[in-house]
């Protein structure tokens, strides 16, 4: 009554902070703060510091260039890629010859290193025209910047224009510059009244196209942008959000086929500058066409991601069709590789619930598995799904399970099923524990299915 806090929520959250540094062992007498790394240096010594511990060894450096291949997604693609060996590529754009445009606003050299731009930025950042050039030893490389990331520029625009007509193909890399609080066109602070590329990259890249020479467009960004006409008229596009400082060689091992891309977007593209980037969920008007002027469907969905080879998705069984709310459904599927060359599938699945007595989303994701398979191979893919995985939040504020119908889509994106299966619930309404983590168990088979 008198506007104080309770004594009691404030035992409550001392208890729970204490509770955890015991657990930590950070209240023990000998406990000290120094890390094992540095127990004797001089802690006044900068230089002495800098040789006690190594942040970027060759386990993070491995563990970078994992996250980062797997990450890359390769959102079209006409046959341009993989390069096959062109004699002559004009690489362009700003984020070409840039070290940092792999990093977002929260690594250190942006977040910091940019307060002391006369200081080394303390790790090995190769640019993409490094790892180009590494990648095609024997290729010919012309550059040219064309514009900034947000100066407007348009004066280096006819120099890149000449070199993308003497080339064989155009590799043009736009996106973002990391920041905080407006010092970049991505990061924290920095936000965007528009998905339009920043400064003059649509100008640059509007005037690549026109050349008639194939344009592979590359994306180093912190977030989804709207291409325009690039998005249909490249000849592939390769998006990547700040993939880390392994991204380059990611990307060029792409470009280069040596590596098969398998990353899936996390969000969709806008197909215009001022839709909204989503996920896989959404009321069913945000979805149609027909509603409006403005075609609200993304230029590419959440979840897409092509890759070099091709996967034939076959038999589907379901063992239930019909279970309890409180029970579960299996089902399986086969999953074959019909291309040239090994790769990486991933399934995702997606919950439909066509009526329920609170309004659902479309549909939403809730599970998902990759599956690595060779030349010809299959492999027998079951699944397992709760029934609570159908709950929600009911008009009285508890979680219920409903009866009623369900669909089941396996897809390859938001927006592309490949399989449906047509379900059951039934028996009483079930209330499940809001705090269990439920998800759809993935079980690939044993044995490989018999090759092609």
């Amino acid at each position: 009554a008198d506007g104080r806090i309770p004594e009691t929520l404030i035992d409550r959250a001392l208890r729970r902070v204490l509770t955890q540094k015991t657990a930590l062992g950070l209240l023990d007498a000998d406990w000290n703060p120094v890390p094992p790394a540095l127990d004797g240096a001089d802690l006044d010594d900068p230089d002495a510091l800098r040789g006690s511990i190594d942040l970027d060894g060759p386990g993070n450096r491995k563990l970078a260039r994992t996250l980062a291949e797997e990450a890359v997604v390769l959102l079209s693609n006409d046959g341009t890629l993989p390069l096959a060996g062109p004699r002559r590529i004009a690489l362009l754009g700003p984020n070409a010859d840039e070290p940092t445009a792999v990093l977002g606003c929260y690594s250190f050299p942006q977040h910091i290193g940019v307060h002391h731009p006369d200081s080394p930025v303390g790790i090995d950042l190769p640019t993409l025209r490094d790892t180009l050039a590494a990648e095609f030893p024997d290729t010919e490389f012309t550059t040219a910047h064309g514009t900034g990331i947000d100066d407007a520029d348009l004066s280096g625009i006819p120099q890149a224009v000449r070199a993308a007509r003497d080339a064989d193909v155009a590799v043009v890399v736009l996106g973002d510059r990391a920041g905080l609080f407006g010092r970049g066109t991505s990061g924290e602070g920095c936000d965007a009244e528009s998905l339009t590329l920043p400064g003059a990259q649509q100008h640059l890249l509007d005037a690549l196209l026109d050349t008639g020479t194939p344009v592979v467009t590359v994306l180093l960004a912190g977030r989804p942008y709207a291409l325009g006409r690039a998005a249909t008229e490249s000849a592939a596009i390769v998006q990547s959000f700040f993939p880390g400082e392994e991204g380059t060689h990611a990307i060029a091992g792409i470009l280069a086929g040596r590596l098969n891309p398998s990353g899936r977007l996390p969000v969709s593209v806008p197909r215009t500058p001022g839709a909204q980037p989503t996920t896989y969920l959404g009321p069913r008007l945000a979805h149609a066409n027909n509603v409006s002027n403005i075609d609200p469907t993304p230029a590419f969905p959440f979840g897409h991601g092509l890759t070099y080879t091709t996967f034939h998705w076959t038999d589907l069984t379901v063992d239930n069709h019909e279970a309890p709310t409180d029970g579960a459904f299996t089902l399986a599927l086969t999953i074959r590789n019909t291309g040239t060359r090994p790769g990486t599938e991933t399934v995702q699945l997606y919950l439909h619930d066509p009526v329920a007595s609170v309004v659902q989303p479309v549909q939403r994701l809730i599970g998902y598995t990759r599956l690595d398979l060779d030349t010809g191979q299959a492999r027998r893919l079951h699944v397992t799904v709760p029934a609570d995985l159908a709950s929600f939040t009911g008009r009285n504020g508890q979680r219920i399970t409903e009866p009623g119908t369900l669909e089941l889509r396996l897809a390859t994106s938001s927006t592309q099923p490949r399989l449906t299966a047509h379900l059951t619930l039934t028996g009483p309404e079930h209330h499940p524990d809001h705090t269990r983590h439920l998800h759809a168990a993935f079980v690939v088979g044993q044995e490989p299915v018999a090759r092609a």
